[in-house]
């Protein structure tokens, strides 16, 4: 029976050794919720408020991994900004 017990703990140790070796714990994350979505709202280009809020201070547009939003309503953002700009809602480049 000992020979069982010393296993687990070589198997235990050799994890806990992996886990600091490649970075630590794991840490999860939560997953964002698109707030176009949630809401129940769709992009629109007469709203520069809203649309700000997915550009950076340079103009921008932010990816979707960083803003939250899903791929339907990210492909909708872009167009949206995009027309506000040229309908000078929103700026091409902030200066």
């Amino acid at each position: 029976m000992p020979m069982h017990d010393e296993k687990e703990t070589m198997n235990a140790e050799a994890g806990s050794f992996r886990d600091k070796k490649m970075g630590g714990k794991r840490t999860t994350f939560k997953k964002t919720v698109c707030k176009f979505c949630a809401q129940k709202i769709e992009p629109d280009y007469k709203n520069p408020d809203m649309l700000r809020r997915c550009t950076t201070e340079r103009g921008k547009i932010l990816p979707a991994r960083i803003t939250g939003t899903c791929a339907k309503h990210q492909r909708a953002l872009t167009q949206e900004i995009k027309r506000a700009r040229v309908l000078a809602y929103l700026p091409f480049d902030k200066q």
